[in-house]
């Protein structure tokens, strides 16, 4: 049965093993997360369980988002997450999934949105040459030629240049849990994830 949990990055570090070694590691803090619903090939056309994660005031939820809760008596969740999976026979809705049901050892799949850097220019989101910075010049960081004139008289899609960077979903497969501790649902994993301490992440 996979494992799938809703938490948040708190930070990196290192340890040292047991012949000396640093080892650089990121600091986990996943669920505990709730089922809230369960999909079925039936009446969906797939097999899924929903899970539900931080719960929050319900004035900050909408009423469709509540009554979706309150079906299966759920507190108000500020974040849910749907995972699609191969049998629906061990999950049951309520069930509380937590970081007991994860080994030490197990390789694991890490999701998260990667640092947003705004509106950047071409030297910094494609690593463009820049200019001559000598006196005269008048193309320090400029993009250069974009295209030909008349034909064919237009840009084509995928041109590199200036726009929005980051903030894009990244997933790291197959990192190693390095050790965990159940009483505060902490994981410690293996090298580094996407995204900056406290932002959303989601495993499997």
């Amino acid at each position: 049965m996979s494992i799938s949990l809703l938490g948040k990055k708190v930070g990196m570090t290192q340890i040292f093993n047991n012949t000396g070694e640093a080892i650089p590691v990121t600091i986990l803090q996943l669920g505990p997360c709730m089922i809230t619903q369960i999909k079925n090939t039936e009446l969906h056309g797939y097999k899924a369980i929903q899970i539900g994660y931080s719960a929050i005031n319900k004035n900050n939820l909408t009423k469709p988002q509540l009554g979706h809760l309150n079906k299966v008596d759920a507190p108000p969740f500020k974040y849910l997450k749907e995972y699609k999976t191969e049998s629906i026979n061990n999950f049951k809705i309520g069930q509380i999934i937590t970081v007991n049901q994860l080994k030490i050892g197990d390789l694991i799949n890490v999701s998260g949105y990667s640092i947003g850097r705004g509106f950047t220019g071409y030297q910094k989101r494609h690593h463009f040459s820049r200019g001559p910075m000598s006196h005269g010049s008048k193309n320090h960081r400029q993009p250069g030629s974009i295209g030909a004139g008349t034909t064919p008289g237009r840009v084509f899609p995928g041109k590199k240049m200036a726009g929005r960077m980051g903030h894009k979903k990244i997933t790291i497969k197959n990192l190693q849990i390095v050790d965990i501790n159940s009483d505060k649902n902490i994981v410690i994993i293996k090298g580094s994830i996407p995204g900056k301490p406290g932002n959303l992440i989601s495993i499997t």
